[in-house]
């Protein structure tokens, strides 16, 4: 894993992929870019659409974000940050519907966006409220979202609530905090916060 080079902004999505990075304990690269350099040709040869992040693996290219957490969790499996082929239902579940529709449930939320009672039948979150109540379900029911034990779903899932809860973006409930207090004490968590909150002062 010595071929990683991890291209970021200290205040974007990067951070949830800087947290995995950390989490499997290999060294890497790392490229920080200001959203201005992203526009510019040399990294939309990399990503096209000029998004962070985006990692390069002995030649392969891997974005988004969720995308990553899976990637590195499969590539070490010696982090232990996968379950098991036959354990991985919620893991997979939590990982894709926290990338899809929970991401873009949100997304509409903050730009204003509310689907109506005919429009709700093709949106895959449905509705807001009825999403947050899935999600606070979730969170109640086992100490990490694919059941007792932490993994790379967590990460995707738990930084996305960590920040939407933070930022306003999603209300808080009690299980949200319960379950963020078990994530935000991880030494990786800690190790990733204070790197980019160190870049973020800096102003990249």
């Amino acid at each position: 894993m010595s071929d990683l080079i991890f291209y970021t902004n200290p205040v974007s999505r990067g951070r949830v992929a800087r947290w995995m990075l950390e989490e499997i304990g290999h060294p890497y690269e790392t490229v920080v870019l200001t959203f201005e350099e992203m526009e510019r040709p040399g990294y939309r040869m990399i990503n096209p659409i000029g998004k962070v992040p985006a990692l390069t693996h002995e030649g392969k290219l891997i974005t988004e974000t969720a995308a990553i957490c899976a990637y590195l969790a499969d590539a070490c499996p010696e982090a232990g940050l996968a379950p098991k082929v036959r354990e991985r239902a919620n893991y997979y579940r939590w990982l894709f519907f926290m990338a899809g529709p929970g991401e873009a449930a949100v997304v509409d939320k903050l730009m204003g966006v509310a689907p109506s009672a005919e429009q709700r039948r093709f949106v895959g979150y449905g509705n807001f409220d009825a999403m947050m109540m899935m999600l606070e379900v979730a969170t109640t029911k086992h100490p990490y979202i694919a059941g007792d034990r932490f993994t790379a779903a967590d990460v995707y899932f738990g930084g996305q609530l960590i920040f939407g809860t933070e930022h306003g973006s999603m209300p808080e409930r009690p299980s949200f905090a319960a379950y963020k207090e078990r994530l935000v004490a991880r030494p990786a968590y800690l190790r990733a916060k204070s790197i980019d909150d160190a870049l973020a002062v800096d102003g990249r």
